[in-house]
């Protein structure tokens, strides 16, 4: 983790195996699920035949079965209602025929999938599901599959993924100018009941019994904590200096709420600014009031603020000396030690850590999401600052985490522009991939097979 559990290339490219992998039911559950109703008991059901051939390969009713009763067992592990049957059986058998026609083209074309990326694929699921490598394939077995065939699902998946990459995901430009329209398009777009903001206010309050003279007085001053906020002095302090408001907790923050929850003037005054943007003066009864956007979120954009986590660990890596079980122990009674205040975090880190965070007490400093690997940010995102964790399993070993603080930061400019690019890529990904695997499809030779009377 000297890398401060960033994931790597390979690394990502697991977790995109296992996400998928998870969509094919293929996340081992704690124990074996019990035999879902896709399949009756007829000989027709229990027999083994041709259904359908895509260019020169088979098929069979076996696989259609068993891709349909993974689709029931997930459903039943979502407690969802499991569709009719009937309905259910040709999307099985579509999705096989598109998933066949997709692995012919990947290596008609060159791509492989060498041994140490299934073992890596392999890994990965364990750790996400708090196993070892030998305690899934355990599971696997019980589950009715072999060893061989969960890693060959494995293979075809890497497979898959490597395919979409070089021919779905090279076709996808967003271009400046994409990101200008949209940008544009937000910013003219009239708030819905959907939208939601957290503004932050300085009341300069005008009595109602003020004459003209004293009125002037005011919005000269409120003018002044404007200008000021425009220049980027410190808000809060700018409250605690300006405000009449009675409430001045949080710098002035009224809280994220949709539009509809606040005053027209308000939304008004804000509805064309960004965040971090401070509005006109807006006048109420109540006085002068100066407006800054905290945060705006709109359906279906991006987020322009995110919140950044500080926490701090202490790894172990399991190995000849030292095993699993002794590791997870061992953070155990660190967990305690500072739990009860018999020892400090930081030092228990700087004297055991084996990550290069060590020497900073096992200090990550701040973090946005998404730059740990997602178990260590779960359970880092389930902890209230000062709590620790539980000995947790990740890739690179066992963690200690524990949270100290956390706090809400706005993206730079430059930040909005990239977290509008990924959101547009994503967009037009799933347009692209659905016109490339209909193109898959229609290049492909498939015969649909009668089933045996």
């Amino acid at each position: 983790m000297t890398h401060r559990l960033k994931t790597l290339s390979m690394a990502m490219l697991a977790l995109g195996v296992l996400s998928q992998a998870q969509a094919q039911g293929l996340r081992v559950p704690d124990a074996t699920p019990a035999p879902s109703p896709v399949v009756g008991k007829s000989a027709l059901a229990q027999a083994d035949f041709i259904v359908a051939v895509v260019n020169s390969e088979p098929i069979t009713n076996t696989e259609v079965m068993r891709e349909a009763q993974r689709e029931y067992q997930q459903l039943e592990q979502q407690r969802r209602a499991p569709p009719d049957i009937g309905l259910l059986l040709p999307e099985v058998l579509e999705a096989l025929i598109n998933r066949k026609a997709q692995l012919q083209t990947a290596r008609d074309t060159g791509l492989r999938v060498e041994e140490s990326a299934i073992d890596q694929a392999e890994q990965a699921i364990a750790a996400q599901n708090q196993l070892d490598v030998a305690e899934l394939r355990r599971r696997v077995v019980r589950e009715g599959q072999s060893v061989s065939q969960f890693r060959s699902q494995l293979s075809d998946q890497i497979l898959l993924q490597r395919l979409r990459e070089r021919d779905v995901e090279s076709r996808i430009r967003v271009s400046e100018q994409d990101i200008d329209q949209f940008l544009r398009d937000q910013t003219s777009a009239a708030p819905t009941g959907d939208t939601q903001i957290n503004i932050a206010q300085i009341l300069v309050a005008v009595p109602e019994s003020a004459t003209p003279q004293q009125v002037d007085a005011l919005k000269l001053r409120a003018q002044r904590a404007q200008e000021r906020a425009r220049k980027g002095d410190d808000f809060a302090a700018l409250v605690r200096e300006f405000s009449d408001a009675v409430d001045q907790a949080n710098g002035g923050q009224l809280g994220l709420r949709s539009t509809n929850r606040y005053p027209d003037l308000f939304v008004q005054a804000t509805a064309a600014l960004s965040v971090g943007d401070v509005a006109d003066l807006v006048r109420s009864p109540a006085g002068f009031h100066i407006l800054k956007v905290v945060e705006k979120v709109r359906p279906g954009a991006p987020t322009m603020a995110v919140t950044q986590s500080h926490a701090r660990h202490i790894l172990l890596i399991p190995s000849a000396r030292l095993s699993e079980a002794d590791a997870r122990r061992k953070l155990s009674d660190f967990k305690k030690l500072v739990v009860t205040q018999q020892a400090d975090f930081a030092t228990l880190a700087r004297d055991n850590s084996q990550d290069g965070s060590a020497a900073q007490g096992g200090d990550l400093g701040w973090a946005s999401p998404g730059m740990f690997v997602p178990e260590f940010e779960a359970a880092m995102n389930r902890l209230a600052p000062g709590e620790v964790s539980d000995p947790l399993l990740s890739r690179f070993g066992l963690h200690l985490i524990q949270l100290l603080e956390r706090r809400k930061v706005s993206l730079t400019a430059e930040q909005q522009r990239e977290a509008t690019r990924a959101m547009l890529r994503e967009k037009k990904l799933d347009e692209t991939y659905l016109s490339w695997a209909q193109e898959v499809r229609a290049r492909a030779y498939v015969e649909m097979r009668e089933q045996p009377q």
